[in-house]
């Protein structure tokens, strides 16, 4: 029997699900015959029944392709069409708001959830003038729309906010831990457990009624009011401390 196998050479040629997908056998299977079957049948799209009919010269070929497809570095990719509709990357991530920028963060290193990361980087074009665009108001339910999605759009999405990140963090230097850690350190941060909630805390002041609202508040303002409330607190820790010297 002769079977014709499309061979995707690029990452905007396989999806996030594909990527998840291989991700888990991964997990279980690496470095043997199974794992380079099931490898050819998620990204070609073949039958596990028929690839374990490929000659072993071929099979090793187009392992090898796919190998080589994912040493790829792509560049920002900016647009994307996906089920009729077109999406763009965020135009200007400094204007997150906490909340999308605490979902961001703590989803971008997480496969198993990546699909939430990207919704906030991506969303649906509502309006074009030349090279500008704007994008759709930030909804949390609809990150299943991008299971979907080009991996040449994640991967490059995923660099480009690393890189943002870093400038975050050297901006915000006395907020956050050494080495760039993701959550904020001890003085703003109770600990690791409780992470950004203890952020949102006391930005509320212990309001729980107004946690919604902090969220919805652009990052840089909070970040900067954390940074005040920092330096205030470590201000009158000193100045307590030296009155009982």
């Amino acid at each position: 029997m002769k079977l014709s196998i499309t061979i995707p050479t690029s990452l905007k040629d396989i999806t996030l699900k594909q990527y998840k997908h291989f991700l888990k056998v991964q997990e279980e299977n690496n470095g043997d015959k199974f794992f380079d079957a099931k490898m050819i049948e998620i990204f070609c799209k073949v039958p596990l029944k028929e690839v374990i009919l490929l000659k072993l010269s071929d099979s090793q070929e187009i392992i090898k392709i796919l190998s080589d497809m994912f040493d790829q570095k792509p560049a920002l990719v900016h647009k994307f069409k996906l089920n009729g509709v077109q999406y763009g990357f965020h135009p200007q991530l400094d204007d997150l708001t906490l909340g999308e920028y605490i979902d961001l963060d703590t989803f971008i290193g997480d496969w198993d959830n990546m699909e939430k990361a990207m919704n906030v980087l991506y969303r649906p074009i509502v309006a074009k003038l030349k090279d500008k665009y704007t994008i759709k108001e930030y909804e949390v339910e609809t990150d299943v729309d991008l299971l979907d999605m080009p991996m040449d759009a994640v991967m490059s999405s995923i660099f480009f906010f690393v890189e943002f990140r870093s400038g975050i963090v050297n901006n915000y230097d006395e907020l956050f831990g050494a080495g760039g850690d993701k959550s904020l350190d001890a003085v703003s941060v109770f600990n690791k457990k409780w992470g950004w909630y203890q952020s949102i805390y006391a930005l509320a002041q212990g309001d729980i009624g107004r946690f919604e609202n902090i969220t919805k508040l652009g990052m840089h303002e909070c970040f900067m009011m954390l940074s005040f409330m920092k330096e205030k607190n470590e201000v009158e820790a000193k100045q307590i401390k030296n009155k009982f010297k």
